[in-house]
């Protein structure tokens, strides 16, 4: 079993597998519609210099989050699945 990670964790080159994604209302619903939704793989591609925002490539899209954001969507490394 591994332990959960949160999109926001991941340095530059990781990869995650998104279970799950939480949040305030309308949050929750907006990164979902962004297609961060169960068994879709996301690989971080770039933090700004001073942390925010970071991008992220996920279905062939890069799509930049604030960490606030980013920690809604949570994971496990590439190749365990979600419980």
């Amino acid at each position: 079993m591994t332990e959960p990670l949160r999109l926001n964790t991941l340095a530059v080159g990781e990869q995650m597998t998104v279970c799950a994604v939480e949040g305030e209302p309308y949050m929750k619903k907006r990164l979902e519609d962004l297609g961060f939704c169960a068994d879709t793989q996301v690989t971080c591609l770039y933090k700004a210099p001073l942390g925010d925002p970071t991008a992220y490539l996920m279905r062939g899209t890069v799509i930049a989050l604030r960490s606030r954001d980013a920690a809604g969507v949570i994971g496990t490394e590439v190749g365990h699945g979600c419980e």
